[in-house]
């Protein structure tokens, strides 16, 4: 079986855009930033073997302000810079009742079976408490990236960090 890391996309493959102290995605390529070192461990962790996935909520499609083009533009441009296997999006809004939307693990399960993952294995690394809760219930170990934002987590992460680089230290830790 292989290893994986799941990657939240805004907060953790780029920075988040930042309005009253909570995050945001950005509204197209011309907002979007990759996060400092986010090429270096990404690249570190595919040299180890680890496959590389995204898993994102897209919610602003389902609601009507954001076109899955302009979500799938962001997606081309983060899979031509990095070395990530798959994303895997959700478009739901929480009224869709779907399986895939965080903090549901069925975007972790979906590369589970379509990659053969241990997810025991495996980690998950997100900055809101959607990604932690996904995570656990998906029985990856998970990584809070804390950037401080104004909303409570619902699980304990099993790691807390403050920077980008120190995914490489949990990872290899493991």
């Amino acid at each position: 079986m292989n290893r994986a890391v799941f990657f939240d996309r805004d907060g953790i493959i780029n920075k988040p855009v930042i309005k009253e102290n909570r995050p945001y995605p950005p509204a197209s390529l011309a907002e979007f930033a990759f996060n400092e070192s986010i090429p270096e461990v990404c690249a570190a962790l595919k040299d180890t073997g680890f496959f590389l996935f995204i898993f994102t909520n897209q919610p602003d499609v389902a609601r009507g302000t954001r076109k899955k083009s302009d979500i799938e533009n962001i997606h081309g441009y983060i899979l031509k810079a990095l070395p990530i296997d798959k994303i895997y999006t959700c478009y739901h809004d929480n009224s869709d009742n779907c399986s895939c939307r965080k903090p549901l693990p069925g975007m972790i399960y979906s590369a589970r079976d379509e990659f053969n993952i241990d997810l025991s294995q495996s980690f998950a690394v997100g900055d809101r408490w959607r990604d932690v809760d996904a995570g656990k219930a998906a029985g990856v170990k998970t990584i809070f990236f804390d950037y401080g934002y104004a909303e409570e987590l619902n699980a304990k992460p099993d790691y807390t960090i403050k920077s980008i680089a120190e995914i490489l230290k949990v990872v290899q830790y493991q």
